[in-house]
């Protein structure tokens, strides 16, 4: 990892790691997809699950990323991915991220055609009925977010601090040909590296102090962005604990070169953030102060999704019996 790498904290940048999560298993998965015979198909991003930043990764680490395929559905493939970051001098390696991603196959003859996906063979029959609870999770929740896809994030002049017109943060972005695959598509990565810098700058504005991605909460691609799209990545604090900051970032499409299709929502996702002092350590987080009755209702959304995850974390960490 290179100083290009680095975020304001001197650590590698959130995004790029991502990016580098997202291309190992668009590898991964275009590979399967065409391990058989017939209609030739590249890999599309459809999902990622939570992913957890677990260790800060360094300038001058070497990042190992590695891709296992654990589960496939009629049309989708679900794909494990790992990044080890080693210290080249000691020899020291350790667990930075694990995340979980969902791909599906698209025709390279007509991209708007998914194929099927080759069965992947199962070690132990468990692997398989475990994938399908999964699978069956990750379509509900997806299927849940989109009612969400009309909400749109507005100005507003003067807003007092530690509110959510206070931080909240767009940027504009003309996606060009090094944006995209050979099809004429942005990659997934380049998509979830332009969220995590929209919803860094948010949390620096409400804290005002360095900021790191600790998790991100499921992404979900909800149409694809085409080679000469204008899109607008917007994000706003929507919940804040004592020491972790909750961030939804929006991403909406506008065909600027095509009169017939309209702006739409291509992308939405969940970013937690955590601030640190010069010296790395936890600092506070300034407590969010909802105004209108949408975002006192996202708060309180906000806050059902830390405790229920805060569970899930401390239910893993008690001992056996």
């Amino acid at each position: 990892m290179r100083p290009d790498d680095a975020n304001v904290a001197g650590n590698v940048h959130g995004g790029t790691i991502l990016k580098m999560i997202e291309e190992a298993g668009a590898i991964i998965s275009t590979r399967h997809c065409n391990s058989q015979n017939g209609e030739r198909c590249v890999a599309a991003l459809a999902r990622v699950e939570r992913t957890d930043f677990l260790s800060p990764m360094c300038i001058g680490e070497v990042a190992h990323v590695s891709a296992e395929i654990t589960y496939t559905s009629k049309h989708s493939v679900e794909v494990q991915v790992n990044v080890m970051s080693e210290n080249i001098l000691t020899g020291t390696k350790k667990l930075t991220n694990k995340a979980t991603l969902w791909y599906v196959p698209l025709s390279l003859k007509n991209v708007d055609k998914v194929l099927e996906v080759p069965p992947v063979v199962y070690s132990r029959q468990e692997q398989e009925e475990e994938g399908r609870k999964r699978y069956e999770a990750q379509k509900l929740e997806r299927m849940e977010t989109k009612w969400r896809n009309g909400d749109i994030v507005q100005p507003v002049l003067n807003p007092e601090p530690n509110t959510v017109s206070y931080s909240q943060s767009s940027l504009i972005h003309l996606v060009g040909p090094s944006d995209c695959t050979l099809h004429g598509f942005v990659h997934g990565g380049v998509t979830m590296k332009l969220m995590d810098e929209v919803a860094g700058i948010v949390a620096a504005r409400h804290c005002k102090t360095n900021i790191v991605t600790a998790s991100v909460d499921a992404i979900n691609f909800h149409d694809k962005i085409r080679k000469g799209c204008v899109i607008t990545i917007s994000g706003r604090m929507t919940f804040t604990s004592n020491k972790s900051m909750e961030i939804e970032v929006l991403v909406d499409a506008d065909p600027v070169v095509d009169n017939s299709q309209k702006r739409y929502r291509a992308a939405s996702a969940f970013f937690t953030y955590v601030s640190l002092s010069q010296e790395g350590k936890s600092l506070p987080v300034p407590q969010l102060v909802p105004e209108t009755e949408d975002e006192k209702k996202r708060f309180e959304e906000g806050k059902g999704r830390y405790l229920q995850m805060k569970a899930k974390r401390q239910g893993r960490a008690e001992p056996q019996p």
